[in-house]
């Protein structure tokens, strides 16, 4: 079958064979993969399938604004767009306002144009102020509307993208679109299934929304703003969970989030996020005495002081013990900080912080005897499947995905408590043999949930499922639904040829 799949990033990245999208399109030879791809231009790479790609941030595209006798209709469907995002009661406005700003847009390709006109800008700036709308982050000001204007034009770039086709190439012909990462990659799909009918999956390793509430806290904007865009992304959110016919989160915990954010139980199924990491072999023999590893960015969320008042404690039970810091400043000054807490301590003789390891993750493991995490969120399962993958015992913080990763394989503690983390630490410290029955059963867990084998096995099942009862000629304008109505060679990859004919003699 013809899968387009969606997401950010260069196109260089997303068809290396140890991107996701990679491994996904390396393991499914059996389909025809088209990736479309919002990024930062450049022209696509050479790759093994063909590649369209959008430039989504920076200087929009060239292009005149739409004639005046079409400007109120822009003017209207905007309207609409803003008053969803600012109105309380016209949330429900939104999905119809996307679609009608997008039709809009293939009509005559003036949608970029517009959105960054002052038309729209003084439409921005009318919702934004008029009486009922929420400013609970403050009242918007001139410069205040400039940015949002700028950013919701970048935000929508996607509905403009000359992908809406059934010629090749086009969205109109692929039999189902894969969304990885969710955002503004999103809105295609969104358009795709509104105009052909073609469904859409999607796929999220970290979810997207959350990640904007993250970073949205120390953007360089006013909250006004900040509030603005929040309030797009929340309601993008919920129309591509409301419109999707399946969502795989990469976890249990993102689940939650999806849920949370109105997604339908029934059509959510988890599929871990394979790592090639699991053919790696397992960490050598342990350094000589107690060394304690840790890894992760030096930021608060990270907690590495918690680790630092462990390992007082530790080192005042245990005096051969060692402790190696590994990553890079996550915030500024935060090095500094924690080199203050090591000396006030009295454990900076035997404390290092290693930065960023040169040779991988792998060689952070090797260099412990035990590895610990002591975040305050751990929303990502990669680095706590990375450690478990090296054999080494896992002592970890209980929050986020930690307790679905590691299971009965490692130990969990409470956050911001020294006192349980030292103890936990000294407990596997001071028995080998368990150390190693907890390394080895982390290795096998990890191996199983996280080996790429069953990643693919997974969409293909979800591919094939969702095909099987989703109409062969989706319901468009003036066309009836027709199951079954083409034949099985329709969704063999690749032209079907008719076998040459002996003539008789």
């Amino acid at each position: 079958m013809r899968i387009a799949l969606l997401t950010e990033g260069a196109s260089s990245y997303a068809q290396r064979a140890d991107s996701w999208c990679g491994r996904l399109i390396e393991g499914l030879p059996e389909h025809e993969f088209r990736l479309y791809l919002l990024g930062g231009g450049g022209g696509p790479a050479e790759g093994p399938v063909p590649v369209a790609e959008l430039p989504l941030w920076g200087r929009r595209p060239k292009g005149r604004g739409p004639a005046l006798h079409r400007r109120r209709s822009y003017q209207q469907a905007y309207r609409s767009l803003i008053r969803s995002l600012v109105i309380p009661g016209e949330r429900e406005s939104f999905g119809p306002a996307l679609h009608r700003l997008a039709a809009l847009g293939r009509e005559d390709g003036a949608l970029p144009a517009f959105l960054a006109s002052g038309p729209a800008q003084r439409v921005l700036e009318q919702v934004w102020r008029s009486p009922g709308a929420e400013t609970a982050a403050g009242q918007p000001q001139v410069r205040d509307v400039l940015v949002a204007a700028d950013l919701l034009e970048q935000c929508l770039r996607p509905l403009s993208a000359p992908w809406y086709g059934t010629g090749p190439g086009g969205l109109g012909s692929a039999d189902l679109c894969h969304v990885v990462g969710g955002g503004p990659a999103a809105l295609p799909a969104l358009v795709a299934k509104q105009l052909h009918g073609v469904p859409f999956v999607i796929t999220e390793h970290g979810l997207h929304l959350r990640e904007q509430y993250r970073s949205y806290r120390t953007a360089p904007y006013r909250w006004p703003v900040r509030a603005l865009l929040i309030g797009f992304f929340r309601l993008l959110t919920e129309e591509t969970y409301r419109q999707a016919a399946v969502l795989t989160p990469g976890s249990g915990y993102d689940r939650h989030w999806q849920e949370r954010c109105g997604a339908d139980p029934a059509r959510i199924r988890v599929v871990h996020e394979g790592t090639p990491a699991v053919a790696r072999a397992a960490a050598g023999p342990e350094p000589e005495g107690p060394v304690l590893v840790w890894a992760g960015a030096l930021e608060p969320g990270r907690d590495p002081a918690l680790m630092l008042h462990a390992f007082a404690r530790i080192r005042a039970e245990l005096p051969a013990a060692r402790l190696r810091l590994y990553g890079e400043e996550g915030a500024p000054g935060f090095l500094a900080h924690c080199r203050e807490i090591a000396e006030r301590l009295g454990v900076d003789a035997v404390v290092s912080f290693e930065g960023r390891p040169e040779g991988g993750p792998a060689e952070v493991w090797a260099a412990g005897s035990l590895v610990v995490f002591s975040a305050l969120a751990q929303r990502s399962p990669r680095l706590l499947a990375d450690a478990m993958l090296s054999g080494r015992a896992v002592v970890a913080t209980e929050v986020g995905v930690a307790r679905e990763v590691v299971g009965p394989t490692g130990l969990l503690v409470p956050p911001r408590d020294p006192a349980a983390l030292a103890t936990a630490c000294l407990a596997l410290l001071g028995d080998e043999e368990r150390r190693a029955r907890l390394g080895l059963a982390g290795r096998l867990r990890a191996q199983e949930r996280f080996a790429v084998e069953p990643v693919v096995t997974a969409f293909r099942e979800i591919y094939l499922e969702l095909v099987s009862r989703w109409p062969a000629f989706p319901a468009v304008a003036k066309a009836a639904a027709r199951p079954f109505a083409r034949p099985a060679e329709y969704w063999v990859a690749g032209p079907v040829t008719a076998e040459p004919v002996a003539e008789a003699v």
